[in-house]
Formats: structure tokens, C-alpha cells, sequence
């Protein structure tokens, strides 16, 4: 299993104000849960982890790879993190298919069209996905947990070392969360891919908080292994 470390620091300024994040946890289970009122800088761990944000200092380290550490000036390219992003609101195209949507993880910027191994890789992903059928479908006419589901397919279709969900269900019904919650379940196992998600649910924490990480204030407070 592939092992979660992160120890960083990041000052947001606007204005008069400002917000200090001082993260620091580690794990090498399958589900790490982040949990916290708003605001305690839950996203902006999630985000430094990607590598949409830089922090201030620290390390950030996954499957014993540094992907930022600023005592040997290391901040690995966005593309080369290894990390999987889903966002609160899923961040699907609206112009792009299903398929095209999933296929922009492989393709570098300014690559007119798929290879043939890529689009078989599009195609077995949405298989998995139970998608294939929705494949040529824009986002619009897709029910909530698929258009959850082809998000989840465009940032796994690359075989990531680290997933990273920002709560993943909060957008969908009670009835489509249970389900997509056993979702969550059968896709980590067959991807075998360490998920960190971000959650306010309780549920969310008794069935996948592995390791509990409880934020406040921009800064963790406690860690321990939920689950008995």
C-alpha cells in the first residue's frame, strides 16, 4: 500500500486577512477521511497535494515519492504527481462527450486526437464505469452519480498512486449516496488506489475513515484510526 505523508505550511493573505494551514498526518491505509467545519483548510490540503497550490513549506510524500519538499527544492509538475483530482462539483467540460471528457487525462495539451491504445484505455475505463453506453453522452443528459462516475473515471483512467475526493457526495440524494458510497468501495478495490476524501457526513466516516484526520482553524488537531 502505497504510503500518505504530508507535513506543510501555507499563509493566504486577502486584504487585512489572513489564513494559516499547518498540516501534518501520515497513513498507509486504504481510506484516509479529512474532517472539519469549513473554512479549517481542509481543500487547500487537497489542493497543495495536487499541486494546484504551493506551499509555504513542508514535504508532501506519496508511495515514498517526494512530490514537494522544499528543503531539496522539489515541486513535481502537476502531470507527473501521480494524483487523481475529483472536485466538489465534478469540473466535466459541458462541450465534451463523456469519452472526450475521460480521454482529456491522456492526451497532452495541444494533441489533436487519441493513439489507438489510449482510446482502448478510454474504453475499458468506462467499462468499469458501467459508462460505455453513456460514452458519446454530454454531461447535461447524465443522471448525478454518472456524471460522478465519469469523473471519478477521468481521474483514475491514468492509474494514479493517490486518489483525491472533495466531498464526493454531498451533491447527490440520500438514496444515490448510499449507493455510490458501495461504489467508492468496489472501484478503490479494483484500482487498488489510496483515497483521500474530504467529508462533513458521519456515514461517510464510519465506512471509510481507515484514518481520521479532524482539522479546525487551518490546523489538525487529531489523528487516529477510526475504524476498529
Amino acid at each position: 500500500m502505497n504510503d500518505i505523508a504530508v507535513d506543510i505550511r501555507k499563509t493566504l493573505r486577502d486584504g487585512r486577512r489572513s489564513f494559516t494551514l499547518s498540516a501534518r498526518f501520515e497513513s498507509r491505509d486504504d481510506f484516509v477521511v479529512l474532517f472539519g467545519p469549513s473554512g479549517s483548510g481542509k481543500s487547500l490540503t487537497l489542493q497543495a497535494i495536487a499541486g494546484l497550490v504551493t506551499p509555504d513549506a513542508g514535504t508532501i510524500r506519496v508511495g515514498g515519492r517526494n512530490l514537494y519538499d522544499t528543503a531539496s527544492r522539489t515541486n513535481c509538475p502537476i502531470r507527473e504527481r501521480g494524483v487523481g483530482y475529483v472536485f466538489q462539483d465534478y469540473a466535466l467540460f459541458p462541450h465534451l462527450t463523456v469519452a472526450q471528457n475521460v480521454g482529456l487525462a491522456l492526451s497532452p495539451w495541444g494533441q489533436a486526437s487519441l493513439t489507438p491504445q489510449q482510446r482502448l484505455q478510454v474504453d475499458e475505463t468506462l467499462e468499469v464505469f458501467e459508462l460505455s453506453r453513456q460514452s458519446h453522452a454530454l454531461p447535461r443528459d447524465l443522471s448525478g452519480g454518472q456524471r460522478q462516475r465519469s469523473a471519478l473515471a477521468r481521474a483514475l483512467v491514468r492509474k494514479p498512486d493517490l486518489l483525491l475526493l472533495d466531498e464526493p457526495f454531498a451533491a447527490l440524494n440520500p438514496l444515490l449516496r448510499a449507493r455510490m458510497r458501495s461504489e467508492l468501495l468496489r472501484i478503490q478495490a479494483h484500482f487498488q488506489v489510496p483515497v483521500l476524501l474530504i467529508t462533513h457526513d458521519q456515514d461517510d466516516v464510519e465506512m471509510f475513515g481507515d484514518t481520521l484526520v479532524m482539522y479546525d482553524h487551518g490546523e489538525v488537531r487529531r489523528i487516529f484510526p477510526f475504524k476498529q
